[in-house]
């Protein structure tokens, strides 16, 4: 029996088994196929009606917001006491984490709306939104609908463009690696002209009263 076969039997028989459990175990960052690609083939086994499609989609956004609540619990519950505990040790002032709240405070909603689409922030947002004590509901209405849309896109890639969905998978992959190198490097830039101008303030506070 040929691979691709075998995954695709394994599909009609356990598909959304499959989904509701390895969706859980890419957001807590397990090495296993990543979810982008699940999702993608998930939609190409619905065109070709392997799988039902609505029940696919409705068992690969429960699989994901489970895998999301529970890093958001993990994180809550080990890894913000590791924090307050030893964050000293790995340079983590206290100061620096209340920084780290007030900033996701103003941009971190939007970041779990769109984190799902991008590999490597999608496993560990969660992990952070708990270790900065972010209202478990604000998470869960966010990153659920996060969720929802990355569950959407990526089965629909598979489904509307069947036979072709690699082809397309691969557009689509390529681009948003692309977007989220640019969004990077602007955010990065962002940060660095405020803390310019938080120093110039500084400097010219200094200034004044030396100057007085």
């Amino acid at each position: 029996m040929q691979l691709p076969d075998l995954i695709e039997r394994l599909f009609a028989h356990y598909g959304y088994l499959v989904l509701l459990v390895g969706l859980p175990l890419d957001a807590i960052a397990l090495p296993i196929p990543p979810g982008n690609t699940t999702l993608a083939y998930t939609g190409y086994l619905s065109y070709k009606g392997v799988l039902s499609l609505l029940p696919a989609v409705a068992a690969a956004w429960i699989g994901s917001i489970l895998g999301m609540t529970v890093t958001y619990w993990l994180g809550y519950k080990l890894g913000a006491p590791l924090i307050d505990r030893y964050g000293k040790w790995l340079f983590l002032k206290p100061a620096y984490l209340e920084k780290t709240r007030r900033f996701y405070g103003k941009y971190g909603n939007r970041l779990l709306l769109f984190s799902f689409f991008v590999p490597g922030v999608r496993q560990f947002i969660g992990y952070f939104a708990g270790i900065v004590r972010v209202p478990f509901r604000t998470f869960a209405v966010y990153s659920y609908l996060g969720s929802a849309l990355w569950v959407l896109a990526f089965v629909g890639v598979g489904y509307a463009f069947g036979e072709q969905w690699e082809i397309v998978f691969g557009w689509v992959e390529s681009s948003l690696k692309y977007i989220s190198l640019g969004a990077c490097a602007l955010l990065g830039g962002i940060l660095l002209l405020k803390w310019r101008q938080r120093r110039l303030r500084s400097r010219l506070r200094r200034f004044e009263r030396e100057s007085d």
